[in-house]
């Protein structure tokens, strides 16, 4: 029986190219979930002039959503947002419970003071930016990250980007 008479080859044919198709949707999509994984300079920003209107608006309610890791707003992807009182150094927010009342310039990564270039780099007006290598998280290997920075009232606030 020739593929005219009987449509079954036709059909097998169809269903094996909407296979592929979707086979291939599927491989897209995971692709581009994991690449939407790390947030970006732009949102990065973007989150700490939000931040910095909340913290404006009120603070103590403004760090309680900072430490609400179901916030979105505050938590999107691996941004967060981190603050530390300007004068002593103390945490008020970080989705780190064990870092919370910790001196963030004891925060160190090798031989790289951290936190302290991060308490610094709040001493000046408007928004800095402190670059560093850190591990991405789940990793162990190093990689480029820059946290902008920036002081509201006695607070230094920053949110980090891997680059």
């Amino acid at each position: 029986m020739t593929q005219a008479a009987c449509p079954w080859g036709t059909i097998m044919h169809k269903l094996t190219a909407a296979s592929a198709i979707a086979a291939l949707a599927l491989l897209w999509s995971a692709l581009s979930a994991g690449a939407q994984q790390l947030g970006t300079a732009h949102e990065a920003k973007a989150m700490l002039e939000r931040a910095v209107v909340a913290l404006k608006a009120d603070q103590a309610n403004a760090l309680s959503e900072f430490n609400d890791k179901s916030n979105k707003q505050f938590h999107e992807n691996d941004l967060y947002v981190f603050c530390f009182n300007a004068t002593t150094g103390n945490t008020l927010a970080h989705p780190n419970p064990a870092l919370m009342g910790t001196d963030v310039r004891a925060f160190r990564f090798k031989d790289d003071p951290i936190g302290q270039r991060l308490f610094d780099a709040a001493k000046g007006a408007g928004i800095a930016t402190v670059d560093y290598v850190f591990p991405k998280p789940g990793t162990i290997e190093p990689v480029p990250k820059e946290s902008f920075v920036t002081r509201i009232g006695d607070l230094g606030c920053g949110v980090g980007y891997y680059k």
